[in-house]
């Protein structure tokens, strides 16, 4: 088969760039002064041994991130990045992530090293036998497992351009028998560009042999994690592969065919003997080093790179000196991994051929990569301080290689945990939708997202099903519920019907009716607002009445937001957000409306700028709490005090620039859970059961707490939210937090609990 001409047929072209990725990224848990933890690994990481994001691999401290399977390399580094702000912030902020394929120093006494405490008891003895044949000291390397598949799409094209096979899972098996062959004499290239592991900290060798230090990767030379050599398997062919590997298996030389830790690796199917029906799925690439100047310990053009090497070795044909075991590429990569740093490879000329290779092939197949990647892999080879251990041992000389990974690992703890509300790799979605995302996955729920843009996800956990629409829009409610809880004129009548106290009012579908019923109102305090909408947009308050011009201007604001408009009596009283779930109160907020405090100097619009500054505020419900707006109803909401923007309040003055308390209009979020009596709590479980509900954020308007409920007058309902935000209770302006989040999930997934 001409796979090279194949693949740059006409036909075939369209479907290179598509694929599948997947990574394992290990590392060793370590304090804040770069010793390795002796904590056991946190429990607030749920689902033990059976987490599909963050396990233990051979040892307690030793961390493995683990994606899903993604169809672009962008989705792969959002869920690589997002597992990352999980596994940091279960740790806590005491400890940290060592960004180094090398461990940090080990204790004098082997046995100190404790071995995973997992629930599953053969998974231990598997970890003792590896200790046992290897010593637990190698099995402390960390690194990158990568994974990867060619899409289904381009192999059948690749199948249907040829005739000699006519299985089409044997032909996929030989298309990845392929790649392994020609990886496995190649794979020196990674280790030049991306070896990063120079030298050993304390306690590493013990006994054992030693390379002369520094080289450019122990990890993948012979000093690192590898089988004896009286362990060959053939990758000639899958039926050879299949006997070698269960040989060795049945000679006692591998405790189980997972210990084959080749290069390159492959898989689909749980046991060897299935790839002979099923065939290879895909290869995972073990001989990757962590990237210490990239917080995943992998960039993306990293990816790009082996992405492009592996359809460059799909269609290069097989150097005749390469043999079926891959014992000539083990040679030629050992001499890579075991030179100096900063020396020029021994194969730097069939480097530069591999380089321009995959270049030309790039060009030929349409393949898009980064601008810079060629030019980079060449710099590399030029000058090799510019490689990954180059650039490692280099930093060294100035300290050491431990120094510098702690000066690394402690400014991605500070980067981490700058904005901890957020979930990188996710941030352009809404931020309670970000922290739902959060919680699952330390929970342990599988998530998907469906549509980014609509905030819509598929969780999973096991075989249990949920679909979660913008953070808290599930199954649970009906759709009637919701369209009730979203026409305001609707959820009045059946409150007030129920015998809840609402405001009185009208609602206007026009404005020239709306504008003629100004007498009815002017006198009285009353509320302008748009009939449907959420986030308290468009929304204006008179509490003394209103001249005609500010109620036609309140009018006006409150139809560019929706095509009916309510004229409701004013309340007096406090506005207190009640967060329902279920037939339980979970959290009430205080809402503050938008405000600045004066110092006698600075006008309103400085102060207003400078309350901006805190970085708790955003826009677009990304960030805690939002940016303080200075638009037309702020503007009103001033002149109706006798402020203009360029007043200065008097030191101590509070100024209210909007009269609802939305924290979406720039309201600051006080929680006040504890300080409400069970009576108040029942009105808003029941008023929400009233609207056939079970998850509501409800707005009641009390004007003293120490009122009962049950008096007449003593509350009042004004709004009923179908899709309440929950960050404000997670993250309040002051007072304690709420995670509301994680008993949504409780909620949904109540086998968790």
């Amino acid at each position: 088969m001409d796979l090279k001409k194949m693949l740059a047929d006409e036909r075939v072209k369209p479907y290179v760039l598509k694929a599948r990725y997947g990574i394992e990224k290990e590392g060793q848990r370590v304090d804040l002064a770069g010793n390795l933890a002796t904590t056991d690994h946190p429990t607030s990481i749920g689902m033990a041994d059976e987490h599909p994001y963050i396990q233990r691999d051979f040892s307690e401290t030793q961390m493995e991130l683990i994606t899903p399977v993604l169809n672009t390399r962008d989705e792969l580094f959002n869920y690589l990045s997002a597992i990352h702000d999980v596994a940091y912030r279960s740790m806590g902020k005491g400890e940290m992530l060592w960004p180094l394929s090398m461990p940090p120093a080990l204790p004098e006494k082997e046995e100190d090293i404790i071995i995973a405490k997992l629930d599953n008891f053969e998974n231990v003895l598997y970890r003792r036998s590896l200790a046992n044949s290897y010593g637990r000291r190698k099995q402390m390397i960390c690194g990158i497992h990568f994974n990867f598949e060619f899409s289904d799409e381009l192999i059948e094209k690749l199948f249907n351009l040829q005739s000699e096979i006519d299985n089409y899972q044997y032909f996929k098996t030989n298309i990845y028998l392929k790649l392994t062959r020609n990886y496995l004499y190649y794979r020196w290239l990674v280790t030049y560009f991306y070896g990063a592991s120079p030298t050993s900290n304390e306690n590493f060798y013990g006994c054992d042999d030693q390379p002369n230090e520094p080289v450019r990767s122990i990890r993948s030379s012979r000093f690192g994690y590898v089988n004896h050599d009286d362990v060959k398997v053939s990758f000639s062919s899958i039926e050879r592969y299949i006997e070698d590997l269960s040989c060795v298996v049945n000679r006692g030389l591998l405790v189980e065919e997972k210990e084959f830790y080749t290069a390159m690796r492959l898989r689909g199917s749980e046991r060897v003997e299935k790839f002979l029906t099923e065939g290879v799925r895909y290869v995972e690439l073990r001989n990757i080093d962590l990237n210490p100047f990239e917080t995943n310990g992998i960039s993306y053009e990293q990816v790009e790179f082996l992405h492009i090497f592996s359809l460059y070795l799909l269609q290069k044909d097989e150097h005749p000196e390469s043999d079926e075991y891959g014992k000539v590429g083990d040679a030629r990569n050992d001499v890579v991994a075991l030179e100096h740093p900063l020396s020029h490879t021994a194969f730097e000329a069939e480097a530069y051929e591999l380089v321009e290779g995959m270049e030309k092939l790039a060009k030929e197949l349409d393949f898009p990569v980064s601008d810079s990647l060629f030019s980079n892999l060449r710099a590399m080879l030029e000058d090799p301080s510019k490689t990954l251990a180059g650039r490692l041992y280099t930093d060294s000389k100035k300290s050491s290689q431990s120094q510098v990974a702690i000066e690394i690992a402690k400014e991605t703890h500070a980067n981490l945990w700058e904005k901890p509300y957020e979930l990188t790799g996710f941030t352009d979605m809404e931020l309670s939708t970000q922290i739902l995302m959060f919680d699952a996955f330390q929970q342990g729920i599988k998530v998907e997202i469906l549509d980014r843009q609509d905030q819509f996800l598929k969780l999973k956990l096991r075989e249990h099903v949920e679909f979660v629409k913008n953070g808290n829009m599930t199954s649970k409610d009906t759709y009637v519920s919701t369209l009730i809880m979203e026409n305001k004129t609707v959820t009045k009548k059946i409150l007030h019907q129920e015998g809840y106290r609402v405001p009185g009012g009208d609602e206007f579908s026009n404005i020239e009716d709306a504008l003629r019923a100004f007498d009815m109102f002017a006198k009285t305090p009353f509320v302008v607002k748009p009939k449907t909408t959420n986030y308290g947009i468009g929304i204006s308050i008179f509490k003394d009445g209103a001249s005609y011009e500010d109620y036609e201007k309140a009018i006006t604001l409150a139809f560019d937001e929706d095509s009916s408009v309510l004229v409701e009596e004013f309340l007096d009283g406090t506005e207190y957000r009640f967060f329902v779930l279920h037939d339980k109160v979970l959290a009430i907020m205080l809402r503050v409306p938008a405000n600045v405090t004066g110092d006698g100097t600075h006008t309103i619009k400085e102060l207003v700028e400078e309350k901006n500054r805190d970085p708790l505020r955003g826009t677009d419900h990304r960030t805690p709490l939002e940016l303080i707006q200075l638009g037309e109803l702020e503007v009103l909401m001033l002149k109706g005090q006798g402020y203009q923007l360029d007043s200065i309040p008097k030191d101590g003055e509070i100024v209210y620039l909007r009269e609802n308390s939305n924290v979406s209009t720039g309201g600051d979020s006080i929680d006040v859970t504890d300080q409400f009596t069970d009576d108040y709590k029942k009105i808003a479980v029941d008023a929400v059961a009233a609207l056939g509900a079970k998850i509501s954020g409800i707005d009641l308007i009390i004007e003293d707490l120490d009122v009962p409920a049950a008096n007449p007058g003593a509350y009042g309902i004004i709004e009923a939210n179908f899709n309440p935000s929950m960050y404000m209770h997670i993250y309040p302006y002051k007072g304690e937090s709420r995670r509301v989040t994680t008993d949504i999930l409780h909620y949904l997934f109540p086998e968790l609990l």
